[in-house]
């Protein structure tokens, strides 16, 4: 009879379909812009803000905390106490990363995050596949820097109008147009940019990916398994969390 482990296992394998691939067009047309100026100049470390650069997440398989300390980059949903904990890699231009957080994420937030069972770091970095992501990326990390309520409208907007900036040739321009809309301070967001101060993030971010390998988007790393990429449907999703959190809580409890 096969293991739970071993049933996680061929889950992956078999299932591992749905990702943006690098070295490759993704299917609404990636492009092939590699990431600009912006995304490679890094600045001094930001100082920690909110729930998403406040608290640490467990290093991931093949990095030393001592190396690329990831504790203050992404941002953390969910307890700190939580049993499983999840790394999720995403770029903002991937169809299938959109795909993931319009469709399955909002149901995986709600019964595992919201419920305590799973801590939740979603790390945005630049594959330099896509058009625009970079300025997307910047988007992000500058309403991060404002708090987290600031960084969920920037973020559910990035997602759900992905075509509008993707297709534009003035990026930064459309985006910054949502800024007061959304609630966040629009000086303190036009100098965020300006002056590429989250800017290390973002190098950081993209150099965790490349140590970790990852080679589509998006990728998930839950804790202690093999990596999970691709935007997998909901329930196979959902089968694989509650598995783990079986698992995880058997473990604890033994």
């Amino acid at each position: 009879m096969m293991t739970k482990v071993g049933r996680y296992a061929a889950t992956v394998t078999v299932l591992a379909l749905a990702a943006c691939r690098a070295g490759s067009q993704s299917r609404e047309g990636a492009g092939g812009a590699a990431p600009d100026a912006q995304a490679s100049r890094a600045e001094s470390a930001a100082t920690p803000e909110g729930r998403g650069e406040s608290q640490a997440a467990p290093t991931p398989p093949g990095m030393q905390s001592r190396e690329l300390d990831i504790a203050f980059l992404g941002f953390d949903r969910g307890s700190a106490d939580a049993p499983v904990r999840v790394l999720e890699m995403s770029d903002y231009g991937c169809g299938y990363c959109r795909q993931f957080h319009m469709q399955t994420w909002p149901a995986l937030r709600k019964e595992f995050v919201e419920t305590g069972k799973v801590e939740w770091k979603f790390l945005p970095f630049v594959t330099g596949m896509f058009r625009n992501s970079s300025q997307a990326t910047t988007a992000a990390e500058c309403a991060l820097e404002q708090g987290a309520d600031a960084f969920e409208a920037m973020n559910h907007r990035l997602w759900a109008d992905q075509k509008e900036w993707k297709g534009s040739s003035h990026a930064a321009d459309v985006i910054a147009g949502w800024v007061g809309e959304l609630g966040l301070d629009v000086e303190r967001y036009s100098s965020c940019v300006s002056s590429d101060r989250r800017a290390s993030r973002i190098v950081a971010a993209n150099t965790l990916s490349r140590r970790l390998g990852v080679r589509g988007t998006p990728t998930f790393f839950i804790m202690g398994y093999p990596p999970l990429p691709g935007a997998l449907p909901t329930d196979v999703f959902r089968q694989v969390l509650n598995q783990v959190y079986e698992d995880a809580t058997k473990k604890a409890g033994g």
